[in-house]
């Protein structure tokens, strides 16, 4: 932090980044000190030391695909894993959130502009017959898992600059979905400067710098700089139980998971589920040179993404689907600002618009600047220990992304549905279903009733009388 805004110029100046305040003496008193607070936040060595890198030094390299193997991982028992392994790391990981452990956290920073949607992507309404949004599903599955292992789970949510007032907004209005408010704490995501194609800070306006998120990888350390991470020291938590806010279904808090972490002293778990079919658009864990890592779809080649195993199955198998668990001092060395290995920055082309030289707004139609941004995978081959586990995708991957088709509203709903009448199925229920298990009723089991099947298959049990199967019907409500 500069001294003064002599030195604040100057600094700017010196980093050959002077350009950011060409307009200074046009702006107003107001305009004026929002500019240099902004630039004040700057971190011009690491900007200095990004342009050497993905501007000016060689970034067309791409990834380094010798010696790539599929990453080993625990299939499920239904899969072929052993049922014993399930139930040892289900009673670890019970075991650690009885004992508050355990936090969750949630990447939210997103927009609902792909689904046509005005408002933080994490207040889109998303189950098939209340319309609860996302957030208030995950606030009513850490809340069934708080009331089910006896403890208060904190709740860690990323927002961003455009969402987090609307974020907080929504949660006030609604009360914290019934969470105690002082166990629901936000942060929002860092930012990096915006640069042109010679590495020059790039003004969103005149008195205004471009700035982009710096990626879910900058999750990491915005837990960090936020205090997040003190906070949780302070309760005792060293687990983090990472998902993001697109996809309703996943396992907040699943205790099997947690207990394979425990058990594997790692300190990055990740779930993996196998492929939908061999072109499918999510990153592949792999190991190359002894070390685990997510080789995204657009840097494998699709000749890679088709190959076989020699039991007929596609080779590289274990797609990635943004389900981590994190051990607390990793998150500290990894997104901390002392020594040691930290994320690598990734450079990405986009348009950004801009005020040019002469003062005139510029919006391109062709990419003309470049934003960097961090990915939370690439901690992979930085955890001691990393433990991949096998997920049912039906039970913890369904995202909402589009507007329509793969990976809409729609087709959540009814991979929603589906896993409600496996649930009934599993308690011995008789459920109607087509040939992709889809049920002849639209239902809902609420999050605030059970979090998993299991769960459910035990709840079911003690529901006296048991409501029928109707239309329109939620279970626990």
């Amino acid at each position: 932090m500069a001294e003064s805004e002599a030195d604040l110029i100057e600094l700017f100046n010196n980093a050959d980044q002077g350009q950011v305040f060409q307009f200074l003496d046009e702006l107003d008193s107001d305009a004026r000190r929002a500019l240099l607070a902004q630039a004040a936040t700057i971190d011009l060595a690491e900007v200095a030391a990004l342009v050497e890198t993905h501007v000016r030094g060689d970034h067309a390299g791409g990834v380094d695909l010798e010696g790539l193997e599929p990453a080993p991982y625990i299939a499920l028992p239904e899969q072929g894993g052993d049922p014993d392994q399930w139930a040892a790391a289900w009673d670890a990981g019970s075991a650690a959130i009885q004992a508050g452990r355990v936090a969750a956290f949630t990447v939210a920073g997103g927009q609902g502009t792909r689904l046509g949607y005005d408002g933080p992507k994490g207040t889109y309404p998303v189950t098939p017959v209340s319309g609860k949004t996302l957030f208030q599903v995950f606030a009513e599955k850490i809340a069934r898992s708080s009331e089910r292992f006896g403890v208060t789970i904190p709740w860690y949510i990323l927002t961003s600059e455009i969402n987090n007032d609307a974020t907080m907004a929504a949660f006030e209005a609604a009360d914290y979905f019934g969470l105690p408010k002082d166990s629901v704490h936000f942060i929002v995501q860092g930012l990096v400067p915006a640069v042109d194609g010679e590495g020059k800070i790039l003004l969103a306006e005149k008195g205004k710098i471009a700035m982009t998120p710096d990626g879910h990888g900058g999750s990491l350390r915005a837990l960090v700089r936020s205090g997040a991470v003190d906070s949780m020291r302070a309760q005792g938590v060293d687990i983090v139980s990472y998902f993001q806010v697109d996809n309703p279904i996943v396992q907040c808090i699943d205790p099997a998971f947690i207990g394979f972490h425990v058990l594997g002293k790692s300190e990055l778990s990740s779930k993996m589920v196998p492929k939908a079919y061999a072109l499918e658009k999510v990153g592949h864990f792999c190991r190359q040179d002894g070390k685990a890592l997510v080789v995204e779809y657009s840097d494998m080649p699709e000749s890679m993404q088709e190959a076989t195993a020699e039991d007929g199955g596609l080779r590289f198998n274990a797609g990635s689907v943004a389900i981590h668990v994190f051990d607390r001092d990793f998150i500290e060395r990894v997104g901390g600002d002392g020594a040691g290995t930290k994320l690598p920055f990734h450079r990405a082309n986009k348009k950004i618009p801009h005020v040019d030289a002469s003062g005139q707004t510029v919006t391109p139609d062709e990419p003309n600047g470049i934003k960097f941004e961090m990915f939370v995978f690439d901690a992979l081959p930085l955890a001691e220990n990393p433990v991949i586990i096998e997920a049912a995708r039906g039970d913890d991957f369904s995202p909402v992304k589009n507007a329509e088709g793969v990976d809409s509203p729609e087709s959540c709903k009814a991979d929603q549905l589906r896993m409600f009448a496996r649930w009934l199925k599993a308690a011995g229920v008789a459920v109607e279903t087509d040939a992709t298990g889809l049920p002849a009723q639209t239902f809902e089991i609420s999050p605030r009733f059970a979090a998993d099947e299991a769960d459910f298959v035990a709840q079911w049990a003690s529901l006296d009388p048991k409501p029928a199967i109707l239309e329109g019907l939620i279970i626990g409500e």
